[in-house]
């Protein structure tokens, strides 16, 4: 058993694992960050390698910073200069400070977009410095799939980890000059990094530029130096942490900013904005019309709603400093809790500015501003709301427009904590009728959050940015919206007929009947077509000649599950249980893995969960298992042969699964079979485990056909088993014999190789042969360019990543079964798989499918 202070972190991306120093840049090959290995990605979700806290999670949602229970942080980072896409591209599944499981999807993101984009897609998995942990083992140069062991870190221990809390080194004073290399200066995002990555540090450190100085943890001081790009500055640090503030900071900098900079013709001050017409460059109206700009695209019909901001009366004077700081503090505790409980129930976007705003709250510079207003006299709302315009005027001083933006997040705040301390926490909104289109000055970010979605149908506001929260917000909620239309669109009187046009950027008063008419039939249409693509997604899958093949997800996680189900996965053909058992130094109990699967099931209500049994053995080591040392992991104790090798640790697991009611079918999936014997085994521990439960009906239980040996058994395999599902990552592996880790081979794993094909082939007639289906559960089915193939080959059944089920879905509803048939007679004469590639591709490129 290892040492307590082991910790084992999981590959968080399927794709190749290779040295650090394979990235192209000094930052990370220079190991400044921390050591660690780097993973060329073949998918596009990121998983977190170990159980933990998510520490940091940046805007741009191109990174994560994980901090294991030991101390220990991961930094993993998406590509190389993806900071300056702007989060373009990236979906976080995950928001900071939440807790994490190993496994769990934190990130998805376009991987062609960031082959395009993109100086390199080798994403760095960074043991960091700063927390004094040591990488042991690590697994380098081979393919790695999500959830395989990738390293083995020696945490530190609690005395290397604990601050120095002496008097020299609380004198420690390190300093550090450095240019700001953010595309936009020192906005938003990267001041609320720098304030993040001080937050477990004890010292006092300050930002030094343009000839002032501002506290680093404060966002708004940060933020009021109005920063640009390419300006020095100047870190100068105080106390026991001071050079590790300085570092952490630094490393912001470093890993945020060092190579990013503006977009050819563009000054940092500018930031690019949408192609519209705006106040900038304003167009010819006709009458009747007011010209904005375009924050959230769409088009709206519907009656005007004048909503304006609460008028919130505040007494100068205060009744005392204890009573009037006790009173700040209790308003601002209610504020927090109320966001606390939004962010952990927000969808990305509202959760990431409900973030911002809890960050604002705890701003120190605020609170000592507020604090100093209470101390000479003032109350509570007083001095609050003195200290937040206070923040709010320097800001609109400065010449970058995002700046001036987040005004909007100060003056939300303020009314948030002033509607708190006059007993009037949630404030008053109207009822909105339906159909509503919200006219505003500039609508608080709080105010959209708290409406009736379903009755607004479009936003137009006077004042505002195509960036500030509540565009943000309203983009994605899908309600289209204008801002800056002027100072006209408030004297609108309610009730009033609008065509809000957030494509051309116009707001439309009292439009004709056929502009009505023209209008209502734009936004049917476009409900029409929305509404055909949602239930595309989630209609059953049929051939174009009505053959029904299933198309399921491949899961690790409840968030895994939510997303296969929002992609229209008609259930789940693969659950990787190791999740539960790796990273941990006893296996799980039968409640929690019961616990865990039940979760899953809820998620997917009336759809199958087909849940595989620990595949664990040669690269995947489990800390509580004594397994012997194994030159060749790959043809080794693992998979069913683990199982079977700790047989109370099969029979909990399979007693977990029997626990799991719903109202779809729970079936039991066995890996790494290689013979008839193994099935048997298992079949008498199932057995024994339903009768000792009382369970009449027999669990089905499938086989996972990974071995040649298997796909050649396929008949007699399908006798006793209730279905058969190909894993063809190993079935790849060990029909080309070619090791999946090799990397002069790696290029020609393909498991479109003919060979592969046939021993696909042949698991399918061994399937048919008993009427039992036949799957595809391994990478290739998550390639729509061979879903033809599959099934022409005879396979019912995809279980791919959550992701492509859509294209999946459009690309079998394009062909029918007698062309996929025929594509897959001719890819079985075929001498290689790049020729088999070729004809599925020229096959995908034809007005019909294959031919």
């Amino acid at each position: 058993m290892r040492p307590p202070q082991t910790l084992t972190l999981l590959a968080p991306l399927a794709g190749w694992s290779t040295p650090l120093d394979e990235a192209p840049d000094e930052v990370f090959a220079g190991r400044l960050l921390g050591d660690g290995v780097a993973i060329d990605p073949t998918e596009g979700t990121l998983h977190a390698p170990c159980d933990g806290e998510i520490v940091l999670l940046p805007a741009t949602r191109h990174a994560v910073t994980l901090r294991a229970a030991s101390g220990c942080e991961v930094l993993l980072h998406v590509g190389i200069d993806t900071v300056a896409l702007g989060g373009e591209g990236f979906e976080a599944h995950v928001r900071q400070g939440a807790p994490v499981s190993a496994g769990d999807a934190l990130l998805s993101f376009d991987l062609d977009l960031l082959a395009r984009r993109a100086k390199s897609l080798l994403t760095p998995i960074i043991v960091t410095a700063e927390s004094g942990c040591q990488i042991r083992r690590r697994s380098l140069d081979r393919a790695v799939a999500v959830g395989e062991w990738l390293m083995e870190i020696a945490a530190p221990t609690t005395a290397s980890c604990a601050p120095d809390a002496s008097g020299a080194a609380a004198a420690t004073v390190a300093a550090r000059r450095l240019k700001v290399g953010f595309a936009h200066g020192i906005h938003a995002r990267p001041a609320a990094l720098l304030a993040a990555a001080l937050r477990t540090l004890a010292a006092d450190v300050r930002v030094r530029a343009r000839g002032r100085e501002a506290n680093a943890r404060s966002t708004v001081a940060l933020m009021a130096l109005g920063v640009q790009h390419g300006e020095e500055i100047e870190l100068r640090a105080t106390g026991p942490d001071a050079h590790q503030a300085i570092s952490a900071l630094a490393a912001v900098f470093t890993t945020h900013g060092a190579a990013t900079s503006p977009a050819p013709g563009r000054s940092a001050a500018s930031p690019a904005r949408k192609v519209q017409p705006s106040v900038d460059a304003p167009v010819p109206t006709p009458p009747g019309h007011l010209a904005g700009v375009v924050a959230s695209p769409g088009l709206a019909l519907g009656r005007a709603v004048q909503l304006r901001r609460p008028e919130i009366r505040v007494a100068e004077t205060g009744v005392g400093v204890a009573q009037e700081s006790a009173a700040l503090d209790r308003a601002r505790a209610e504020v927090r809790a109320r966001l606390e409980r939004r962010a952990h129930t927000a969808d990305d976007a509202a959760g990431e500015i409900t973030a911002a705003h809890l960050e604002l709250l705890d701003d120190p510079e605020l609170l000592a501003a507020a604090r100093a207003a209470i101390a000479t006299g003032g109350s509570a709302g007083f001095a609050w709301r003195s200290a937040v315009r206070g923040g709010a005027a320097t800001l609109e001083t400065l010449a970058d427009e995002r700046l001036r933006e987040r005004v909007d997040d100060l003056l939300d705040l303020e009314t948030q904590v002033l509607l708190a301390l006059d007993g009037n926490a949630a404030g008053t909104l109207p009822q909105l009728p339906p159909q509503s289109i919200v006219i505003a000055r500039e609508l608080l970010p709080s105010q959209l959050i708290a409406l009736d979605g379903a009755r607004v149908a479009g936003i137009g506001m006077a004042a505002g940015g195509a960036t500030s929260h509540a565009a943000i917000l309203a983009a994605a909620m899908g309600i289209p919206a204008l801002v800056a239309l002027g100072p006209e669109v408030l004297a609108i009187a309610d009730g009033t007929t609008l065509v809000l046009d957030a494509g051309r950027g116009v707001l439309e008063i009292e439009p004709g009947e056929a502009r009505l008419t023209e209008a209502r039939a734009s936004v049917a249409a476009a409900a029409a077509k929305h509404a055909a693509l949602s239930a595309a997604a989630r209609r059953e899958c049929r051939t174009a000649d009505g053959a029904r093949i299933e198309v399921l997800a491949n899961i690790g996680s409840v968030a895994e599950a939510q997303a296969a189900v929002r992609n229209g996965a008609e259930g789940c053909g693969l659950l990787r249980t190791e999740f539960l058992f790796l990273d941990r130094q006893s296996p799980p109990s039968e409640s929690e893995q019961s616990a865990e699967y039940q979760k899953i099931a809820d998620v997917l209500g009336e759809r199958p969960l087909t849940i595989r049994t620990l595949d664990a053995g040669g690269d995947k080591p489990i800390a509580y298992l004594p397994l012997p040392p194994e030159e060749n992991p790959a043809l080794g104790l693992r998979g069913v042969r683990t199982s079977l090798a700790w047989p109370e640790l099969l029979r909990t697991q399979l007693r977990a699964v029997l626990a799991v009611r719903g109202p779809a079918e729970c079936r039991l999936l066995l890996p790494m079979i290689s013979d008839v014997g193994e099935i048997e085994a298992v079949r008498a521990v199932l057995a024994e485990a339903e009768r000792e439960l009382g369970q009449r009906v027999p669990m089905k239980l499938g086989v996972m056909i990974e071995t040649p040996a298997a796909a050649v058994l396929a008949e007699r395999i399908a006798a006793l088993a209730d279905f058969l599902s190909i894993g063809t990552n190993d079935l790849t592996q060990y029909t080309l014999a070619m090791d999946r880790g090799h990397p002069q081979l790696a290029a020609r794993l393909d498991a479109l190789h003919p060979a592969v094909l046939r021993l696909i082939a042949r698991t399918a007639e061994g399937a048919a042969a008993h009427g039992r289906h036949a799957a595809v559960c391994g990478g290739l089915a998550s390639e729509p360019l061979a879903a033809p193939l599959l099934i022409g080959l005879g396979v019912q059944e995809l279980s791919a990543v959550p992701a492509v089920i859509p294209q999946l879905k459009a690309r079998i509803a394009g062909v029918s079964l007698a062309e996929c048939r025929a594509l897959a007679r001719r890819a079985l004469d075929l001498p290689s798989a790049a020729a088999v590639r070729a004809l599925a591709a020229a096959a995908l490129a034809g007005p019909r499918g294959p031919q």
